[in-house]
């Protein structure tokens, strides 16, 4: 045959073989980790996980293979060939404006950029390759860190318009703090929405509770972008406080409370938060924060994460089914602005994803309140104001539960509010602190840390020159820590935390500069003076609020679950933890609320509660009441069952670092001497100096 004929056979090419593409591109952990898998011939990898640099081979003659570009799967992008990315392709420069000089002389001054390793750790000394900037892309990118499509972490600002310490200018920071504000308001005024009611507050109290809120989140976010991580991310009221808070809130001891309910149960909460936050601050101050760091990990903050959104689906769509013409409208509308019109720009901006929530709520509340006017929700002879038990007619019983919920004028927040109000701490009285309260919150602020872990290192993808240091991240965690504390004295009814939706939000506007994040903290505490907005958010209806908070759970999982993204998705460990923690954070939670309660029950809470009174009926019932109380709370929230499970299985399953997708935080002796790490979470006005002993709480 001719195949085993010398003359004939084809001859053998250089040694080593020039790698082929792979059919399967490598994935986004790929990416961000630095790990190449070992039939592509770039790395090796040791027994341990870490990427081991390949021996220096002589250079070898290769046939030059054309420039072409290949699909990308996953980014749906056109990827590298012959170790060269698409963006990097020799481009002939436009002339220099201004503007360009002046960024370029700032980027020079951070030093030369440096290789990167796995999850964006800083490596050895900068290559030729790695030297090179791209040129920074215009082409629309709306996911998350991974949506950076670049192999080192230098090239990954590409499509950011402005990062950590840029400034775009007085006009641009005001539009664009403004924007990221508005992108992420139902985070924001939701909580606030959901708890007040079932304390038994009034359409004003609300109002107060949503103005503190709105002053508390610009002034913890003002002392965290200056004192805490330095990254910029928006301080607020979390969904990791809202179960416990629920909890609470339907504690057997407040069910037969009579006179202000409210401002009794809102003392116990503050008594509360403020003690699991100055345990928080602790944590993060004494350096603990940086031990725990090593148990944290991506497969750890995932299903933890997922477990907060998860959590609530007894609360969304059976309060959405009140009105469902309402309800199912504005879900419908927020899925086709953040899905379907997510790709249309208007100016530049992507006006229907950025602000998929603000234009539903508005698109929804006008079509409401034309129906309310038009008298689709009258009834001969019924009145909406008269109570449910007083009403005697037959045809209003049927009639009232409709009403409620789908009309727009139920509410007086906006007619009664003041102009003008100062929030000022103790304005509910002075808190009243019980140990098992402040112990369920404890727990709570150690979730609550996992959630700001997770966040730190995502948007420092995204925006910064390296991951912050551990020092850095206790810091951000202490200073959070005080900002719950603040929380706690103004009575905002949660504690206070970076809120995850930051991520989301950085990525889709393309805006990370900390000036802009500053701006709009400056604004929101301006905006919280004025009654009448607190009033106006007070006066959504509550149909409209579940609606909403269908999405934001959703997103809130889905966000939690991409964390993954850092770690071997695809790995039979990774697998099982995750699936096993969230499976176990809702069957280990159902069982402690079903448990004891018989079919005829009758609970004097609505049904969408019912979960968070399982301290009056759960399966731990020893002579100590506290601690009673304390185990059948923790037990029953999914978020603290799936971090128990993730954290034990993550922390005993053997498993390579690149498997786990072990979070690489920058060191602090290379930080210190890196000037651009310095310039990015240094303190400002050189306080980092006089406690620059303190080593395990900056750089």
């Amino acid at each position: 045959m001719s195949n085993s004929d010398p003359k004939t056979r084809e001859r053998p090419g250089p040694w080593p073989p020039v790698p082929e593409s792979s059919a399967m591109p490598p994935s986004s952990w790929a990416k961000r980790t630095g790990f190449r898998p070992k039939f592509s011939g770039e790395t090796n990898a040791s027994d341990s996980g870490q990427v081991v640099a390949p021996s220096p081979q002589p250079p070898q003659p290769k046939a030059r293979e054309p420039d072409t570009a290949q699909p990308d799967l996953e980014a749906g992008r056109p990827r590298a060939v012959n170790g060269e990315r698409e963006s990097e392709k020799v481009v002939p420069t436009p002339p220099q404006t201004d503007k360009d000089r002046t960024v370029k002389k700032r980027r020079d001054s951070d030093g030369p950029p440096k290789s990167s390793g796995q999850n964006g750790q800083a490596q050895g000394g900068p290559t030729d390759q790695a030297s090179r900037r791209p040129v920074r892309s215009e082409e629309v990118v709306d996911v998350l860190p991974q949506s950076v499509d670049d192999d080192d972490f230098v090239g990954r600002h590409a499509h950011m318009k402005y990062e950590l310490r840029d400034s775009p200018g007085l006009v641009p920071i005001g539009l664009y703090g403004f924007q990221h504000y508005i992108s992420i308001l139902g985070s924001l005024i939701l909580i606030p929405l959901v708890i007040v009611p079932a304390m038994g507050g009034t359409y004003e109290d609300t109002s107060n509770v949503v103005s503190t809120v709105l002053f508390v989140s610009g002034v913890t976010t003002l002392l965290h972008t200056s004192f805490g991580s330095r990254l910029p991310l928006i301080q607020g009221p979390s969904f990791v406080f809202l179960a416990p808070v629920l909890a609470i809130i339907n504690s057997p001891e407040f069910q037969g409370v009579n006179g202000n309910k409210f401002k009794h149960i809102m003392k116990e909460l503050q008594g509360a938060i403020i003690i699991g936050s100055a345990f928080q601050a602790i944590l993060g101050y004494s350096g603990l924060m940086s031990v725990l760091l090593r148990l944290i990990n991506p497969v750890v903050v995932s299903p933890t994460i997922a477990a907060v959104g998860l959590s609530f689906f007894s609360y969304g769509f059976p309060l959405v089914g009140t009105c469902l013409e309402i309800g199912s409208v504005q879900i419908l509308l927020v899925i086709i602005f953040s899905l379907y019109l997510r790709k249309i720009s208007v100016f530049g901006h992507r006006v229907f994803l950025i602000y998929a929530v603000p234009l539903g709520l508005a698109i929804t509340w006008a079509a409401a309140f034309l129906l309310t006017e038009a008298g689709v929700y009258n009834y001969k002879g019924c009145d909406v104001n008269v109570p449910a038990s007083n009403i005697i007619s037959d045809n209003c019983r049927k009639h009232v539960s409709r009403m409620k919920h789908c009309r727009v004028d139920t509410s007086h927040a906006l007619k009664s509010s003041p102009w003008f109000r100062f929030p000022y701490p103790l304005q509910w009285g002075t808190p009243v602190f019980h140990w098992k309260m402040a112990l369920v919150m404890c727990v709570v602020s150690i979730i609550s840390s996992v959630d700001s872990i997770g966040s730190y290192h995502a948007s420092s993808l995204l925006v910064a020159s390296r991951p912050p240091t551990p020092g850095v991240v206790s810091r951000g965690i202490g200073l959070e820590g005080l900002s719950s504390v603040l929380a706690g004295l103004w009575g905002t009814g949660t504690g206070s935390t970076s809120l995850t939706e930051n991520v989301h939000t950085i990525a889709v506007t393309k805006m990370g500069s900390r000036r802009a994040v500053v701006f709009g903290a400056c604004f929101l505490i301006a905006l919280s003076l004025v009654g009448k907005v607190g009033g106006f958010i007070a006066s959504i209806p509550e149909v409209m609020v579940a609606a909403l908070l269908c999405f934001m759970w959703a997103m809130l999982t889905a966000l939690g679950l991409s964390n993954l993204r850092y770690s071997e998705a695809g790995s039979s460990r990774n697998i099982i933890i995750v699936g096993l923690a969230l499976f176990f954070s809702l069957s280990i939670p159902a069982y402690f609320q079903q448990y004891g309660i018989s079919p005829n029950t009758n609970f004097s809470v609505p049904s969408y509660f019912q979960p968070y009174i399982v301290a009056s009926h759960g399966p731990f019932r020893s002579k100590y009441g506290g601690v009673n109380y304390v185990l059948n709370t923790l037990l029953s929230l999914h978020m603290v069952v799936a971090f128990l499970v993730a954290v034990i299985l993550d922390n005993t399953v053997p498993g390579s670092r690149q498997e786990r997708g072990v979070y690489v935080w920058s060191e602090t002796d290379a930080a210190r001497r890196e000037p651009a790490v310095t310039k990015d979470y240094e303190l400002p006005f050189r306080v980092g100096r006089v406690f620059r002993w303190v080593k395990w709480v900056g750089l």
